[in-house]
């Protein structure tokens, strides 16, 4: 069960989102805070009182102290809560994502789409205990697409690359750019099952489906594409796709084995 802040100035939305987030099974306790900071000052009183905090949903566009300074402010705490952006603008869904923020809800709330968020802040929580490919372990990315900011699941990610300053996230779907340099999402992704196979590239290893060694060189297959994996990374490549082949629960047509 998680125990949650909730921050917004007007007090119509605080109302709302209080009243929603009381009502998901996941929730055992909701404090509501008038602004980001009086959400500073109860959090300070918890960690005094030695009392546990698993999240904040929070507006963004506030007085004195937007929900971006509370993000900075908290991210240098010991244990950090996760953080839900709630808003009525789309327009700082990337530089959310870039705080680290476990998702991005856009008012009216949704009630569907607030349980969403609530599973993926109880997944990070209690990380430790679900493998990163459990159902409602999966994660939105915002990525800029002709002026405007969509969301894309991180499920459908096959891979990703440098792309100057950018990063190009490929889908079954097409490309989409992401601000953020490889290495920090390389980091991010790590439990998510997404491998480095060259200082530029960053696969996920759920959607490769052949290793191949071709005149020395090494590749992974991903749908049609082969991406080549560097000297460097191949021994780490080949050791992660046998782990995952032997975790792999057998198909109903396959024969049983009878290795001991």
């Amino acid at each position: 069960m998680l125990r949650v802040l909730a921050a917004d100035d007007e007090a119509p939305a605080l109302e709302e989102l209080t009243y929603l987030l009381r009502r998901h099974p996941r929730i055992e306790h909701v404090k509501p805070a008038r602004d980001a900071a009086e959400a500073l000052r109860e959090i300070g009183r918890m960690i005094k009182s030695g009392e546990r905090l698993d999240a904040v949903f929070l507006d963004i566009c506030m007085p004195a102290l937007d929900g971006f300074d509370f993000a900075r402010l908290v991210a240098g705490f010991a244990a950090p809560p996760a953080i839900v952006f709630v808003t009525a603008h789309d327009e700082f869904a990337v530089t959310a994502f870039e705080f680290g923020a476990v998702d991005y809800l856009l008012k009216p709330i949704d009630p569907d789409r607030l349980g969403e968020a609530v599973r993926r802040v109880d997944a990070i929580v209690h990380r430790d205990t679900a493998p990163y490919d459990e159902p409602g372990t999966d994660e939105v990315i915002p990525v800029e697409l002709g002026g405007r900011t969509r969301l894309i699941s991180r499920a459908d990610v096959t891979h990703a690359e440098t792309h100057g300053d950018y990063i190009r996230l490929h889908t079954a779907e097409g490309g989409y750019l992401l601000r953020m340099p490889l290495s920090v999402l390389a980091e991010r992704w790590r439990d998510a099952g997404f491998i480095r196979i060259h200082r530029k590239t960053l696969v996920s290893a759920a959607h490769i489906t052949e290793l191949r060694f071709d005149e020395g060189r090494v590749l992974v297959q991903i749908g049609d594409l082969q991406l080549p994996v560097s000297r460097r990374h191949t021994r780490e490549v080949r050791d992660l796709l046998i782990r995952r082949f032997r975790q792999r629960p057998p198909s109903p047509d396959e024969p049983p084995s009878h290795d001991e």
